[in-house]
This record gives structure tokens, sequence and C-alpha cells, in this order.
């Protein structure tokens, strides 16, 4: 029996909802349907590197094709000096004078040196670590605060669907232009230090919807089915 549109939609329905179910615990997944949506929350973290956005807020971050992307999963990590989100994604950033976003880096000879300790995210979104160095001249061991930069943010308007990137990021729709900024800006409020985003995906939710996906699956084949039955008897009869 050849797939025909319905089939192949109710496939792809199968798939959608599936994912909604595989990404419920991923901290900050949003669904791909509104009706298994969950009240956004978040969670304490042990993680100093974890941090939760402000309301409808997104992080922003550099998919595996290179493309801007934005997530809320705050789960950040430091691999080689580079900030990173949990899939391994860049996260975007302040820093110095620049205006624009770029990847956060801890300065290279600190990282090389064994120098960066303490790494951890402020309310204000600031990226630090403290770097331990020895006074030549004293032999004195001290300890500085670096901060690397304030990792960046954006708001799309309202009720506005960003269609999934690769992990647990999402694309700007065609033609949407986020605005963009850091925490405590005055367009933004805090990020919240060691918190994890909870996912906004209700698991039984998710469970009950992809099931009835698979029984209108069930109910299309047994119909289409059905339907070729008819047509070969007719046949038949004209035989």
């Amino acid at each position: 029996m050849l797939i025909n549109a319905a089939m192949e939609n109710a496939f792809e329905r199968i798939a959608q909802r599936a994912g909604d179910v595989q990404r419920a615990f991923t901290p900050g997944a949003v669904p791909q349907f509104s009706d298994v949506q969950a009240p956004p929350s978040s969670r304490p973290s042990l993680d100093p590197l974890s941090v939760a956005p402000p309301p409808d807020a997104y992080f922003l971050i550099i998919d595996g094709r290179g493309r801007s992307a934005y997530t809320q999963n705050g789960g950040f990590a430091v691999r080689d000096g580079l900030l990173v989100e949990a899939d391994g994604s860049p996260v975007l950033g302040f820093s110095g004078a620049s205006a624009a976003p770029a990847e956060l880096r801890c300065d290279a000879v600190d990282v090389a040196l064994g120098r960066v300790k303490n790494l951890r995210v402020d309310v204000a979104g600031a990226l630090s670590y403290d770097r331990s160095a020895i006074d030549p001249r004293t032999g004195t061991r001290r300890s500085e605060r670096v901060i690397v930069g304030h990792v960046a943010l954006a708001r799309f308007p309202a009720a506005t669907r960003l269609p999934p990137a690769a992990g647990d990021g999402f694309l700007a729709p065609p033609g949407v232009v986020p605005h963009v900024g850091r925490a405590g800006d005055g367009n933004f409020g805090n990020v919240a230090p060691m918190r994890e985003e909870s996912s906004r995906i209700d698991f039984d939710l998710s469970l009950d919807r992809l099931d009835e996906s698979y029984v209108s699956f069930d109910a299309l084949q047994a119909a289409q089915k059905a339907e070729g039955s008819l047509r070969k008897t007719a046949m038949d009869l004209l035989k």
C-alpha cells in the first residue's frame, strides 16, 4: 500500500509527539505542541555554572550547524576555557567593549597554567573565575576575580513559536528579530544562579497525546485497508 499524504502527516505527528516525550526531562525544553505545555518553573542546582533565565528569555548559542539558536537550558559548563551549553554548543555573551554577542572564553594563558579556579555565573549573568598568582617580588600568593563576560539574553514577541534547532535549542522564525541584551540592563531581569530551568513539557500529558496519535494512526491505517479491500471487491465484480 502506498503511503499517501494523510499517512505521512500521521507519521510526522507521531514523531513530533515522541520528541516532546523524550525531552520532558530536559531542562528548559519547550514542547512543539501547546496542549502539553507545563507552567515555567526552576529547581535548585549545586552547580555554580547552572543558571535559570529571566521569564520569557532565552540564552544565545551556536548550534551544531553553526546557526544562531536560542535555549532556556542554562546548565552551562566550561570546556577548554570556552563556555558551552549542555550539548556542547558555545554560549554567546558580551565581553570587553564588544557590542555584538560572541563566544565567552577564559584567558588562554590562565587555562594553560591551570589558574582558572571557582568558575561561576552571578545574578548579572557574569561568568567569572578566581585567578591565583604569586607576586614575584614578595612571593605572596594572591587571588583576583576575573570577569570573562556576561551571557547574552534574547526575548521574542509574545506568542512567538520557535522552530526547533539541533539539540535542545530553537531558531528564530523567519522575519522575526529578537531583542538581545543582558541580565539587569533594564530590559531583562536578573538570571537565577545555581538554579536549573525545569522542562516546560508535562510528561504525563505528552504520553497521553502520543498514545492518541498512535490510535489515530491505527484507525487511519484500518480505514485505508478497508478502502483498498472495497476497491478490490468492486473490481472483481466488474470482471
